[in-house]
């Protein structure tokens, strides 16, 4: 019960009733608490999204790639494929649930899918299996594209079974994966009110990939405002017809 209790304490007592984390949360949104969302990128397609003290990790990468390996605690962790720059789990702390393909999840609060795509245009002939994650906790619904590399422009399959999507993860950087230009076409498909690129080329990297600087192009952003970090509350995410871009540095 500490951990319940260390994760709601700006909340009421009543709250620490309930017995354990996942069934916690899911009062505390229901009478109107909002924890929030915090969402740290580093570098690649990796990504720390934390809720209260619920953990989740998106493709770590190794150090072979010519950055540090990411190291923190994890409850979850995800890979969306099995190479290197996204399937580092070792350099997780903790004991956290691991996921790395399609199907349906629910665990400590927090609801995952996974869906199989393709990591190229060829169906996987060239780069193989690739698995974006739908990730809902707290009501926010949050879809991490991976290494996402099918052609764009057409009625891509996973549309209708994503749904609506409140933040898109989505890669910009081309060489093996869809570039900023195909990037931002897919954007406009899935219509999320906030969007992340990744996977582009950063100082230190030594993977060959482009720049976001044609996605950002093709979204109509000039001066962007890079931050730290991404903080988000369910309360903030409104019916506005319009998607916000949100560059982050790599931690």
């Amino acid at each position: 019960m500490d951990r319940v209790v260390s994760f709601l304490s700006p909340l009421t007592s009543l709250l620490y009733q309930e017995g354990n984390r996942e069934s916690t949360i899911a009062l505390a949104v229901q009478k109107g608490y909002h924890i929030g969302m915090v969402i740290t990128w580093y570098g690649q397609a990796c990504f720390k999204i934390q809720s209260g003290d619920l953990v989740i990790a998106i493709d770590p990468f190794s150090k072979e790639i010519g950055l540090t390996s990411p190291r923190f605690r994890a409850d979850i962790a995800l890979a969306t494929h099995q190479h290197h720059d996204h399937n580092n789990l070792e350099s997780l702390t903790g004991d956290p649930f691991v996921i790395t393909g399609p199907g349906e999840y629910e665990v400590k609060g927090a609801y995952i899918h996974g869906i199989q795509t393709f990591h190229d245009t060829k169906q996987g002939k060239e780069r193989g299996l690739n698995t974006i994650y739908l990730i809902e906790v707290e009501g926010i619904r949050l879809l991490h594209m991976g290494d996402y590399g099918e052609a764009v422009g057409e009625d891509s399959q996973f549309l209708e079974q994503v749904g609506e999507v409140d933040i898109l993860l989505v890669p910009v950087g081309g060489t093996y994966t869809i570039d900023g230009r195909d990037a931002a076409t897919l954007t406009k498909d899935i219509e999320p009110r906030f969007v992340i690129p990744m996977h582009y080329k950063i100082p230190g990297l030594k993977v060959t990939l482009g720049d976001n600087a044609a996605f950002l192009k093709e979204m109509g952003v000039k001066n962007p405002e890079i931050q730290e970090k991404f903080t988000i509350k369910k309360k903030d995410i409104t019916d506005e017809e319009k998607t916000d871009v949100i560059v982050l540095m790599p931690a």
